[in-house]
Formats: structure tokens, C-alpha cells, sequence
């Protein structure tokens, strides 16, 4: 596994904090009708960011399972960008601010790269 994979799942592990960050702000319990509002989401949080940041761990140790989670934070951020820009398309006012777009944007871009490269490694294309 390169080191360009690692600072891709870095980069893209940021991107997607961030864009957690801003999902707090913009209160996304509401929005995907999430029980428990703010407490919920944090709570569900904790094993999220665990698990990101546990398979940072086994990117850079260049496991086959980091392989894995690789793909799951590629797909993560390739859903983040879908599903709001669906809800921006419906009308919805949340995360519209030039802030929030780039980093959707910016996860979109690195979440691509990322997937090719995690395939192209375990599939050893």
C-alpha cells in the first residue's frame, strides 16, 4: 500500500470530520429525522470517528483490512456528497454556504481518488 493512500484517507478523514462539524451546526438530526437530536448525534458519533480513525491506523500499517476500511470512508464521503446535494436540489437551505460546498466538493474529489486507488491496490491492478 503507497503512502499516497494513507494521506488520501488523512485528507479525506478531515474533510468528512469537518463536514461533521458543519452537520452539527446545521443540526442534521432534523434533516434525516435522526432520534435524540444533538445528544443522539453525538453518541452515534463515538464509534464513527473511532472506526475512521482506527482505519487510518491500518492504512498506514498497510493492511489488508485498511484496504477495507479505505473503501468504507470512500463510499462514506462519495454518500455525504449525494445525499446533500439531493437535499439541496429538494429546496433545503443546509449547507449552502460557500464553506460547506467546498468541503462537500473537496470530499467528492478526494473520495474518487481514493476509491480508484484502493481498488487499483487490492484488486493489485
Amino acid at each position: 500500500m503507497s503512502n499516497t493512500l494513507f494521506w488520501l484517507y488523512l485528507i479525506n478523514s478531515v474533510l468528512l470530520i469537518d463536514h461533521e462539524i458543519d452537520s452539527a451546526y446545521w443540526e442534521e438530526w432534523n434533516i434525516f429525522k435522526l432520534p435524540g437530536g444533538i445528544t443522539g448525534f453525538l453518541l452515534i458519533h463515538i464509534p464513527v470517528l473511532f472506526f475512521v480513525l482506527y482505519g487510518l491506523v491500518l492504512v498506514f500499517q498497510q493492511s489488508y483490512t485498511g484496504l477495507i476500511f479505505s473503501l468504507i470512508l470512500s463510499f462514506s464521503g462519495l454518500f455525504a456528497f449525494t445525499a446533500h446535494m439531493y437535499f439541496i436540489k429538494k429546496g433545503r437551505e443546509e449547507f449552502k454556504t460557500p464553506m460547506s460546498m467546498f468541503i462537500l466538493s473537496a470530499t467528492l474529489v478526494v473520495s474518487i481518488i481514493q476509491l480508484v486507488l484502493t481498488v487499483k491496490q487490492l484488486f493489485n491492478i
